[in-house]
């Protein structure tokens, strides 16, 4: 049975009086979890008997079992249930998505450990091979950014976002390596073992993460990004942002320190992108 979806009467098959029943439910569900069936009728100006019969037309028992089920759907978030209202207008996303972004910079410079980076882009500079995990989409878009930021840097590095390449990856780790780790909720658990197989091989590991997490409890360098999400689960998170302005300081303090390694390396690829593409110096330094 699809709860959610015989509420939001997507079909048009509840009557009048169902329909304004499933709409009180899905608006107040907190509340009909923890009420009583005359408490529920009153509150929805209904009588008892009409509330039974809109459970049973759901599908379900009786309204105890209309509760468990309303439970259950509430357990993924209610924000799941009744979303908030998307904007309509093209000018109203565009504000939106900017805001968020804005607030998402300003929210990072904030609260980032500047030692936790300091430590973090000495390691990376003193490696003599770096490693990248990330998975599950944002993360992966993370480390193939290091790798990006990083390899112009004259870092030897590689991103993988396959959680069974990183596990061989880890098991096969030499000294010399430096393990960095992306994951945005801090649960990702295939990520926890690899930093727990790299722990016993004694190779050291940073991670971009939620503090206090399994994938910070893993980690020896810990550079931790707290961001709450809002209620418009449309939106794309704007705690990508905070990651890459993360990854771009990071990036920033390996090229300082030890800037004539690093200014050799853009030189060189400056000097290719020059002569093979542009023609002068004023295009970016890659596409």
């Amino acid at each position: 049975m699809d709860l959610f979806h015989a509420l939001s009467d997507q079909d048009g098959r509840l009557s009048g009086l169902e329909a304004k029943l499933a709409h009180f439910a899905l608006e107040n569900v907190d509340f009909v979890v923890n009420a009583s069936i005359i408490e529920v009728a009153e509150k929805a100006g209904v009588s008892p008997p009409t509330v039974t019969r809109f459970c049973r037309r759901l599908g379900c028992q009786g309204y105890s079992d209309f509760k468990v089920q309303l439970a259950k759907l509430a357990y993924v978030g209610l924000r799941y249930l009744t979303p908030e209202a998307p904007t309509a207008t093209a000018e109203e996303v565009a504000q939106d998505i900017v805001s968020k972004a804005q607030n998402a910079l300003f929210e990072v410079h904030r609260q980032l450990d500047l030692r936790a980076i300091e430590k973090a882009a000495q390691m990376l500079r003193a490696a003599e091979f770096i490693q990248a995990f990330g998975a599950s989409g944002n993360s992966a878009m993370i480390v193939n950014e290091l790798h990006n930021r990083l390899f112009r840097l004259s870092c030897r590095v590689h991103a993988s976002s396959d959680h069974g390449m990183n596990l061989m990856i880890s098991a096969a780790a030499q000294p010399g390596t430096v393990v960095f780790g992306s994951s945005f909720t801090g649960r990702d658990m295939g990520l926890v073992h690899c930093l727990d197989l790299l722990r016993e091989r004694s190779i050291p590991t940073i991670v971009m993460t939620q503090s206090g997490s399994p994938v910070a409890n893993a980690a020896d360098v810990v550079i931790a990004i707290e961001m709450p999400e809002g209620k418009n689960i449309f939106r794309p998170t704007s705690t990508r942002y905070a990651y890459l302005a993360a990854i771009d300081i990071l990036a920033n303090m390996v090229a300082y320190a030890d800037r004539t390694r690093a200014l050799k390396s853009l030189r060189a690829i400056k000097e290719e992108l020059v002569r093979n593409r542009d023609g002068d110096d004023r295009q970016l330094l890659g596409d």
